[in-house]
């Protein structure tokens, strides 16, 4: 996976960027707003997503692996 969690970062200061274009015809702007409200959709569940495997990471550093046998989607697959 390339995809970082700063290339979000990236891709929404972008989309500020191209909202803040004083030249926009009033359609443009119609389809940034568009643009801006899916991408902010997929930007949530994207940080959601990371928050939750942030606090599966911090549940097995507090109790062990062991917690893995009740949570499998916890445990780490050797590759």
């Amino acid at each position: 996976m390339k995809n970082k969690l700063i290339d979000l970062n990236n891709h929404l200061f972008a989309q500020l960027e191209r909202l803040s274009e004083e030249d926009l015809t009033p359609d443009q702007i119609d389809n940034e707003v568009k643009r801006t409200e899916a991408i902010v959709s997929v930007s949530q569940q994207i940080v959601q997503n990371a928050d939750l495997a942030l606090k599966g990471a911090k549940l097995v550093a507090e109790h062990g692996a062991y917690v893995g046998k009740y949570l499998p989607m916890l445990e780490a697959k050797a590759e």
